[in-house]
């Protein structure tokens, strides 16, 4: 398994390598997701929700009075993701780096916009760590969210955006990119919550001494999607640092201390990450004592029966050898006498390691 990931890592690399820089090329494993384009325009009084049918309709959203959020889904269509970048004048490295989902959390500044990339995770049926890369166009009136398939954690957003609620559909566009990196944010927590969770229930299956045989599979496992997690949030602080302490025009004053709160909010979960990251190492620790102690109660029986046997053995084979003058071989009841001396013996044994805790 690990040999066939490398492989496509490099594979995955091996696609730009001398490539005209600018080439749109999709990094992606979900290519048989079809092309989506939803749209959101408000303003405080109305909104109008739509799927463009025609990409050339997003043009309309451009230069309007209106608030315009464009979802893209399905990153595999490059042709199509070529026409947006044509339309609302994104730089080609711009949209190479929105196909690229191997891409590294990043911001970019430009004159008229700014362009954010960041990890959205969640977690599948199977209970598996999902990461997908989101990538923002921040524009005077309008966001673009580039998404590889449907389904993410913008839902909430779609919900307050319908019924006005709080006051996100009285503000300019760099509230809704605040709101909509602060949902990517906020359920980074429920992936902290549920990886607690799994290192708690397997750190108290290591003390109460019921460990399961794969339990060190599963340790590796975690340690590897703690890391997977840290990954993708540590460069997302410095992504919101530039935000907060920079000057864009498109940022207004008024929002940056929302931009701070999701600051603080990544500071928590980093240290949450910190802290997990510590516990699965313990855990490790923890199952190789755990291992060790087994093994030193089963050196510890075998020793014992060791002992007991030793002296048994000992006049076993004392009277088992085939001199012909053993005073003792002539008594009547020798052989019942022996036998007598081996239980005592056995029984003494047993009794001094009961009184020294040994057993």
């Amino acid at each position: 398994m690990i040999k066939r990931k490398s492989k496509k890592r490099t594979k995955d690399a091996q696609k730009h390598v001398g490539q005209v820089p600018g080439t749109l090329i999709y990094t992606g494993k979900k290519s048989d997701k079809d092309f989506q384009v939803e749209c959101f325009d408000y303003t405080k009084a109305k909104i109008e929700e739509s799927v463009l049918l025609n990409i050339e309709d997003a043009i309309n959203y451009k230069d309007t009075d209106s608030v315009t959020w464009i979802n893209v889904d399905g990153l595999k269509h490059t042709g199509q993701i070529e026409n947006i970048g044509k339309q609302y004048d994104l730089h080609p490295l711009v949209l190479e780096d929105i196909v690229n989902t191997t891409q590294r959390p990043k911001i970019d500044e430009y004159d008229d916009y700014m362009f954010v990339v960041l990890k959205m995770l969640y977690y599948d049926k199977n209970e598996s760590i999902v990461i997908e890369q989101v990538s923002f166009i921040l524009g005077k009136n309008y966001v673009i969210t580039f998404q590889e398939s449907e389904g993410d954690v913008f839902e909430s957003i779609r919900e307050r955006l319908r019924l006005a609620n709080g006051r996100i559909r009285g503000l300019k566009s760099d509230y809704l990119m605040y709101a909509l990196i602060d949902a990517v944010v906020d359920n980074y927590f429920n992936i902290i919550e549920v990886l607690g969770n799994k290192i708690e229930d397997l750190e108290t299956e290591l003390f109460e001494g019921h460990a399961r045989d794969n339990v060190n599979i599963e340790v590796q496992q975690l340690k590897r999607e703690i890391l997977k997690v840290r990954r993708a949030i540590f460069p997302l602080r410095e992504i919101i640092n530039r935000i907060e302490k920079g000057e864009h025009p498109l940022i207004y004053k008024r929002t940056i201390t929302y931009y701070r709160d999701i600051y603080d909010h990544l500071i928590q979960v980093s240290e949450n990450i910190d802290i997990y990251r510590e516990m699965i190492w313990s855990l490790m620790d923890m199952y190789m004592t755990t291992i060790s102690n087994k093994m030193n109660e089963v050196m510890k029986v075998l020793t014992i029966m060791s002992s007991i046997f030793i002296p048994l053995t000992f006049l076993a084979g004392i009277y088992g050898m085939n001199f012909e003058h053993i005073p003792e071989l002539k008594y009547e009841n020798g052989y019942f006498i022996l036998l007598g001396v081996m239980l005592i013996i056995f029984v003494a044994l047993l009794a001094y390691f009961k009184r020294k805790k040994w057993l």
